[in-house]
């Protein structure tokens, strides 16, 4: 399989992130919470100061570099319980089929009904603020996607001469679907995992920013720019920054999704073509 210019490009800036996040507290110069300097606040960007001072003189850089670690950690737990949960509805409606696939579709269309972050705000307005909440109202809010296309890919499957052979065998319907359904349905599925924590990353920033994500002092980029509004037009960097870092991410994400699904999809490809 030969990835695309997107897939390389999107693949190359998550790879970035994820690296920025892990390596963290050897990137920062300062620490981001307890580093503060009322001497230092406010200053623009320089060679000192790359991106800048806030108003109590923490360094924007590190909070940015620190942000990326609970951005990332939020975009990525969360879609791995969202195709979990998404995954398992999936296929057990779509191979067993009759009242349980009636439940799991009218569960599903009152979920792609309303958009998740609506719930999620719900969820959070319950939990109150912090990581846990926040990826536990990410987590369960947007499985939907998921759930459908691994419907669809059981129903299409579960005809097929190899699914036949393993029930004359003996397996069990269990067996089944693990071994022998789900193998087979990966490929959409990390297709739209990629594109979901791309969402995930987004909406964090969207909680964050409204005050219901990560507490301050403690940095996420939702948050920075949440602090930074008041200050736009004062100090412009406080929002550029941590909002280029939301874009990129985000950017990738989306890139290597579409990449990913040209390969793992020729025929979405040609289509597009």
């Amino acid at each position: 399989m030969k990835l695309g210019t997107s897939a390389i490009i999107g693949g190359t800036l998550f790879v970035l992130a994820i690296f920025v996040g892990l390596f963290a507290p050897w990137l920062a110069h300062t620490d981001p919470v307890m580093g503060a300097n009322l001497m230092n606040a406010e200053e623009p960007p320089s060679w000192i100061w790359w991106f800048g001072t806030d108003a109590q003189g923490r360094d924007i850089y590190s909070r940015v570099v620190h942000g990326a670690r609970i951005s990332l950690t939020v975009g990525i737990v969360s879609q791995l319980v969202n195709s979990v949960i998404g995954v398992t509805l999936g296929l057990t409606a779509g191979y067993w089929g009759g009242w349980w696939d009636d439940v799991v579709n009218g569960l599903t269309n009152v979920m792609l009904a309303i958009p998740s972050l609506i719930f999620a705000l719900a969820i959070m307005a319950v939990l109150g603020p912090g990581l846990t909440s926040l990826l536990i109202a990410l987590g369960l809010t947007n499985w939907s996607f998921t759930c459908r296309i691994a419907r669809a890919s059981t129903l299409s499957l579960k005809s097929q001469g190899y699914v036949q052979a393993a029930r004359v065998l003996g397996y069990g319907d269990l067996r089944i679907m693990i071994t022998q359904l789900l193998p087979n349905m990966i490929g959409p599925i990390i297709v739209i995992g990629t594109l979901g924590m791309g969402g995930a990353v987004l909406a964090e920033a969207s909680l964050s920013f409204l005050g219901l994500g990560i507490r301050p002092p403690y940095p996420s980029w939702g948050s920075m720019l949440s602090e930074a509004r008041d200050q736009i037009t004062t100090a412009p960097w406080l929002s550029v920054f941590p909002g280029l870092a939301i874009f990129l991410t985000v950017l990738g994400l989306n890139l290597l999704g579409d990449g990913l699904r040209d390969v793992l999809d020729p025929q979405s490809r040609s289509r597009r073509t």
